[in-house]
This record gives C-alpha cells, sequence and structure tokens, in this order.
C-alpha cells in the first residue's frame, strides 16, 4: 500500500539478525535507515526498471490481491507477497548479501483463511526479483511472466495453494504526487505505484479440493527507508473495485493520540488516476470481531464526499487473521451503498 505491510519484514529481519522484534511493533517503521536513500518528491518513475529492487533503499514489496469468484459462486481471496529488507546498504549478491527476503502468501474462503510464510536469504538463489522478463519468487512461490503486466501467480502452504494468471490492458497508477506518496504530517513518505487492471483466471485449492476461479487482482509496489513516525503504531489500507468501472485506494496511519493521516486516490473508469488530500478521506469502524484476542474492525464505512462515495465495506470472512511473524489482518471485502463492488482490506497495529 501507502504505508505497507514491509513492516513484516522489517520485524521478520530483526528476528532473524538482531533477536527479539522491538516492543513498538509497527511504530517508528524504518526509522534506522542511515546510510540508505530517501523517498524524494521529484523522482522519476522509470518502467520496466523501477520493477525491479531497489539497492540504495532499505525497503520495499511486491504486493498481489486478488478478488475471486469460483465456479460455484462464492466469493475468495488470495493474497501473494513478497518483501525485501536491507539491514544494511549494497548489492544483493553472494553468502555476505544484507538482503533478507520474506514471502506471505494466503487464501480466504467465506469459512477459513489459510495463510503460510516464507523466509529468504539474499545473494543464493533462495528469493530474488528481475525486471523484465518479471519474475518474483521465493523458493517455490513465483510471479514471473512477459512483463509486469502478463503474469503467473503461484504459492503454496500445507493445506492450499493457487495457481493463477493475472493480465493487464492498461498501464500503471502513480500513487501521491507522481508516485511520492506521503505517510505523515512530517513527512515521512515512500516511492509507490499500483497496478489495479488485472484480469485473473486459474485454479485454487483447500482441502475441500479444487475450484476454478476468476476475478480482479490489484498489486501495490513501494519502496522507501522511513516511513512512520513512533507516533504512528499502525494503518488501515483498502483497494476497491468498484461496479461503475472506477477504482479507489484509500488509507490511514493511526496516531497513538487517536487521530489519522490519510490518503487516497480515485481512479476513474478511463484511467485517470486523481490523488485526493489528506482531508478527503473518512473512514468509519462499523462494527468490530474478536479474532486471535484482539478487537478488529471488520466493516468500515468510506467516504470520499468529493467523488460521491459513501460505501460500506465488509469483509467476506471476519477471521482472515493472518497469524504470522508480525500478526496483522488482511483478506477480501464487499462493497455496498452509493457504489457496488469488491476489494480488499488491511489493517495492521492491532495489539
Amino acid at each position: 500500500m501507502n504505508a505497507r505491510t514491509l513492516a513484516y519484514a522489517v520485524c521478520a529481519a530483526m528476528v532473524i539478525c538482531a533477536g527479539p522484534v522491538l516492543p513498538q511493533g509497527f511504530s517508528g517503521l524504518g526509522q534506522d535507515a542511515e546510510g540508505f536513500a530517501a523517498a524524494t518528491r521529484g523522482t522519476e518513475i522509470v518502467f520496466p526498471e523501477d520493477h525491479a529492487p531497489h539497492e540504495d533503499f532499505r525497503i520495499e514489496w511486491w504486493y498481489v490481491t486478488a478478488n475471486l469468484v469460483g465456479e460455484d459462486g462464492r466469493d475468495y481471496g488470495a493474497q501473494w507477497t513478497l518483501f525485501r529488507t536491507a539491514l544494511v546498504a549494497g548489492p544483493d549478491s553472494g553468502w555476505q548479501s544484507p538482503v533478507v527476503w520474506l514471502g506471505h502468501a494466503a487464501l480466504t474462503t467465506p469459512e477459513a483463511h489459510f495463510v503460510a510464510e516464507r523466509y529468504g536469504r539474499g545473494g543464493v538463489g533462495q528469493a530474488g526479483v528481475s525486471g523484465e522478463p518479471f519474475e518474483a519468487f521465493i523458493d517455490e512461490w513465483r510471479m514471473a511472466g512477459p512483463n509486469l503486466s502478463d503474469i503467473n501467480i503461484f504459492a503454496q502452504g500445507s493445506d492450499f495453494s493457487y495457481d493463477l494468471q493475472a493480465v493487464a490492458d492498461r498501464g500503471y497508477v502513480l500513487q501521491g504526487d507522481q508516485g511520492f506518496s506521503v505517510k505523515s504530517p512530517s513527512g515521512e513518505a515512500s516511492h509507490y505505484y499500483s497496478q489495479p487492471y488485472y484480469q485473473v483466471s486459474g485454479t485454487i485449492r483447500t482441502p475441500d479440493g479444487a475450484q476454478r476461479v476468476t476475478g480482479q487482482a490489484w498489486l501495490d509496489r513501494e519502496w522507501f527507508s522511513s516511513i512512520l513516525t513512533g507516533g504512528q503504531p499502525g494503518w488501515d489500507w483498502t483497494a476497491l473495485h468498484l461496479d461503475s468501472g472506477d477504482k479507489v485506494m484509500a488509507f490511514q496511519v493511526r496516531g497513538a493520540d487517536g487521530g489519522a493521516f490519510t490518503g487516497a486516490t480515485w481512479i476513474a473508469a478511463d484511467g485517470t488516476a486523481t490523488p485526493l488530500g489528506s482531508d478527503a478521506l473518512r473512514l468509519t469502524p462499523l462494527r468490530r470481531t474478536e479474532v486471535a484476542g484482539r478487537e478488529v474492525p471488520t466493516r468500515w464505512r468510506v467516504e470520499l464526499a468529493a467523488r460521491g462515495l459513501d460505501v460500506e465495506i465488509a469483509a467476506v470472512n471476519p477471521g482472515a487473521w493472518m497469524d504470522l511473524t508480525v500478526p496483522y489482518w488482511e483478506g477480501p471485502v464487499r462493497v455496498t451503498g452509493s457504489h457496488q463492488g469488491v476489494g480488499y482490506l488491511e489493517m495492521t497495529g492491532y495489539e
């Protein structure tokens, strides 16, 4: 996203290389960025070069969420994520590589939520990314194709798998100010673009068997070295595919004082993307669900008055908890209200 989940990669790097996770959790994500590059307003994002890793930045990810419908008419969701975290700046090569890779995969049904995690050491062929032809992989998990607009996405865990083909017929959406996405009042930011136009087909497998699926997918690509302040414990992010053909990316980074820093992009059906100011979005939790001993909002009201959007988003499966090294909630949602549609919701920092 936006603020996205590479908090998880940072924390995983701490687990692997430096002992216990810091007690503040998501707070202060990426603040120890000495020696790394900073996201800079006015930096041009270039394709396909920026599909590949950025060795001078500390943290980045390749993040796909897919809203799927099975031949049985039911809603499903799939997530495929690869995180890259550098402990020090430098090339990802050889046994002395400073890079840690982390993969997350999930498959959500209305009744179940399946998750898996992979760790990878950089520089030894266990994980990596190349720009074009595009390939992102960790162990046997892969997202690959002739380019990032035509990819196969595969992952598996002990009790699930998915094998999906995703094809986009439009270009990428630059989030924020031409790809410069601010996350806090003090200016912490990332470079961020999305591909929200994937049409998807393929097969998912659960203990109940295989199911052919079709649907839509959204890719977020983001890199930075410092993104949250110490007073921001987590965020809420959503990406929506509306039946009107319009699409929405919206997030809030919650403050410890109860306030929030927000951002949103309205992507019109004709492909025109309009970033909206920090006061344009209102996110209101409507229903909370006890998940893994936490009270997590699983129904929200999402308002963008400037675009006539006033919808509720509700979890397909309120129990979509990612019980991994760093836990968080992520799963598909249905959209009702002024617009209809589907989307994905991610929430971090709920203790």
